[in-house]
């Protein structure tokens, strides 16, 4: 499906983004292009792959004029740019603004106007009951990519967006934290032992991705069914990996934080269709004839519940440990650190 063609990825020097230009890099597709604003870390993935496939451009999602200097001659744009830390969002709201909501505008406006074929835009659990600013952000993200894909239609630019769990080892994500605690000998720090936070790969996350450009519709919300685990069995976990003896410290609740994390509202749960691995939710059709928001109920919000990771299939310090050995990033910290301790 990609023969020939050419791939936008924007923010595509962040984890995400190298996922799925990897993923992508040895099929027959024509060209990849990387938009991001960090030049070193361009550089870096220039001299890493060396493959005359990729293609680097300078910019900001901020800055439309910039978007639209990439966009020429694309076929499909997966949108990754996002600011997705939670407390630096909180201290910066509008930068949140700025860049998950008018910087997502600004890839729809241009992918539009270039006729782009397809546009897959990342959001992310936190946009479902949000409670902090990144959620927020990326709760208006959706918003604004199921508005312009009713607007625009399928037939020009079909527009879907994704939404996902934690990605694990992802950057500036906990396990990360907890592996540089046990190297410098420092407690693992954990907000709530009771926390319970969705475990996908980033493999798992680009599969949604194109699970998402095969089968989405205009305006679809496509999510992935992940598993969870306590955030306190994960440092467990991990400690027993490493055969560390640090302790573990309470350290309290975050400003922004949830308790759990949830993929599907209640409100989106009673129209999702189950597709398996996947949940697909439709956007909601209706138009501005304000009539039938008064007079048309759904009698099942009442009854259905929420998708979340306190409800899906808890994963015990065993099966957290199975899961976290097939990741490379794990695999190589183990071997890292056998070296370090000869």
């Amino acid at each position: 499906m990609f023969k020939n063609k050419t791939l936008l990825i924007t923010g595509g020097t962040g984890s995400f983004g190298n996922a799925v230009m990897k993923r992508f890099l040895d099929t027959d597709v024509k060209e990849i292009r990387i938009f991001s604003r960090d030049e070193k870390k361009q550089d870096d993935m220039r001299k890493l792959y060396k493959n005359d496939k990729l293609k680097f451009y300078i910019g900001d999602v901020r800055d439309i004029a910039s978007v639209k200097n990439s966009m020429h001659g694309v076929d499909y744009v997966f949108h990754a740019a996002a600011l997705k830390q939670v407390p630096s969002c909180e201290f910066f709201p509008l930068e949140a603004v700025k860049t998950n909501v008018l910087g997502t505008d600004n890839v729809l406006t241009a992918a539009i106007e270039y006729g782009v074929k397809k546009v897959i835009c990342l959001s992310t659990d936190k946009a479902a009951y949000p409670i902090n600013a990144m959620g927020i952000s990326k709760a208006m993200m959706e918003k604004v990519v199921v508005a312009k894909a009713k607007t625009v239609g399928p037939e020009r630019t079909l527009i879907c967006g994704t939404r996902y769990g934690n990605v694990m080892a992802s950057r500036g994500s906990v396990i990360p934290l907890f592996i540089e605690q046990i190297k410098s000998g420092q407690p693992l720090t954990i907000t709530d032992p009771n926390m319970t936070r969705y475990l996908m790969s980033l493999e798992e996350a680009v599969e949604l991705v194109v699970f998402a450009f095969q089968n989405a519709e205009a305006g679809d919300i496509m999510v992935q069914k992940a598993p969870a685990s306590y955030i306190g069995d994960l440092a467990q976990a991990i400690k027993e990996l490493f055969n560390a003896n640090n302790e573990i410290k309470v350290i309290g609740t975050r400003h922004g934080e949830k308790l759990y994390e949830t993929l599907l509202t209640r409100e989106e749960y009673v129209v999702a269709e189950d597709l398996g691995g996947f949940y697909r939710v439709p956007a909601d059709k209706r138009d501005l004839n304000y009539d039938k928001y008064f007079d048309d109920g759904d009698k099942k919000l009442s009854t259905d519940e929420e998708y979340n990771s306190h409800n899906t299939r808890i994963l015990n310090i065993d099966q957290i440990k199975e899961t976290l050995l097939g990741l490379e990033y794990i695999q190589n910290e183990l071997k890292a650190s056998v070296v370090g301790s000869k």
